[in-house]
């Protein structure tokens, strides 16, 4: 059941966002790095998944068997956001019930960050967030993502220990475990975010006095494991940081579309935050073909075949699959299925849209 947040929330939202704004500004007031009092680097760790040199300290979480994780997902109220939300939520609710009673996925929240609830609030578990201020975004949407996980974490009752940071062109294909084992989170790392390459830009936002570079992940925001109070100190940084970013014009040029993941990925590092690094977390179809043991696809890429089954990627397909196809209409019910030849990522992804569309009750009304 949808929960708005509503009238009792005016004031505190009204502190929270006034309090935000100032230490913004405190930021952008100044070329000088960040100044902010974050907790030290500590002892030096290995990452046990991939051997990367270590500068944080490990989260400690529950030491029950079963470590639930809350999957939070942000959200606009757009056309183009809100199907795949639905896709989402279908499938989340079909992969945690066919995991049994052993299942560490606990709840679902959609954190829909455009001040006002919508019409799929009993459909979807949904929180609602306020914007940024009108112009603070100066465009990239993106933004609103770490100011509503800010939001939501103070103000929502959750009950899990953790919590699965995810996004709405997500599909999950299988139950997933809590995989911030040992105390460490959890992240898939992306092979375009290169810290050493841009050693330079952030070290305005993470000093050599905090360690090297490399303390810094590969990752974004999502998919990201994390321990709850953790996330409750990494999410305001993780804001102040992406706005101080945008205003900076060096770093804005470097990072582009993915400047809110290095965002992400400082601000993990200045709270003494280290992830193993999943690459079986999830697979980005048409380059990944198999979905193998992963948990998740992530349908970011646009997926364009000619009718013998051979990508055309960078030219439009006989045959494609992409979701800015439908960014002012859900895409129909049984989409036609790819032809043979197509690798079984986008196979199986097609079948996964095509079912829940099927199931999922006044689709496309």
């Amino acid at each position: 059941m949808g929960c708005s947040g509503g009238t009792t929330l005016f004031y505190p939202l009204l502190i929270t966002l006034s309090v935000a704004l100032i230490t913004y500004n405190l930021i952008i007031s100044s070329n000088a790095p960040l100044k902010q009092d974050f907790p030290s680097s500590s002892s030096s760790i290995i990452d046990p998944v991939i051997a990367l040199p270590r500068g944080g300290s490990r989260i400690r979480g529950s030491k029950s068997e079963r470590r639930l994780f809350h999957t939070a997902v942000t959200a606009s109220d757009s056309v183009y956001n809100t199907w795949q939300c639905r896709v989402m939520y279908y499938w989340f609710k079909k992969i945690r019930a066919s995991a049994g009673p052993g299942s560490e996925m606990g709840g679902f929240t959609r954190i829909l960050h455009n001040g006002k609830p919508d019409r799929f609030m009993d459909e979807i578990p949904t929180f609602v967030a306020q914007p940024l201020p009108p112009g603070t975004d100066q465009g990239y949407v993106v933004l609103n993502r770490p100011w509503a996980f800010v939001q939501w974490l103070q103000q929502a009752d959750i009950k899990e220990d953790y919590v699965l940071m995810s996004e709405p062109d997500h599909i999950i294909v299988k139950p997933i475990p809590n995989l911030a084992k040992d105390g460490f989170g959890a992240a898939f790392p992306f092979f375009y975010i290169e810290p050493k390459k841009y050693e330079k830009v952030l070290r305005k936002y993470y000093s050599e006095e905090r360690g090297p570079v490399t303390d810094i992940d590969p990752i974004g925001n999502s998919p990201v494991i994390v321990g709850k109070e953790a996330l409750k100190k990494i999410a305001p940084t993780w804001m102040n940081v992406s706005l101080a970013m945008k205003k900076d014009p060096e770093a804005d040029k470097a990072f582009g579309w993915v400047l809110e993941m290095y965002a992400y990925a400082v601000s993990s590092a200045l709270h003494g935050v280290s992830n193993i690094l999943h690459k079986d977390f999830m697979i980005q179809p048409p380059w990944d073909t198999e979905v193998g043991d992963k948990y998740i696809i992530h349908y970011t890429y646009g997926c364009d075949y000619d009718m013998k089954g051979q990508l055309t990627y960078g030219k439009v397909g006989e045959w494609r699959f992409d979701k800015r196809s439908y960014d002012s209409t859900p895409p129909p019910r049984n989409l036609t299925m790819p032809p043979p030849g197509v690798s079984q990522s986008v196979v199986t992804l097609v079948k996964m849209v095509n079912e829940a569309t099927a199931n999922i009750p006044n689709w496309g009304e």
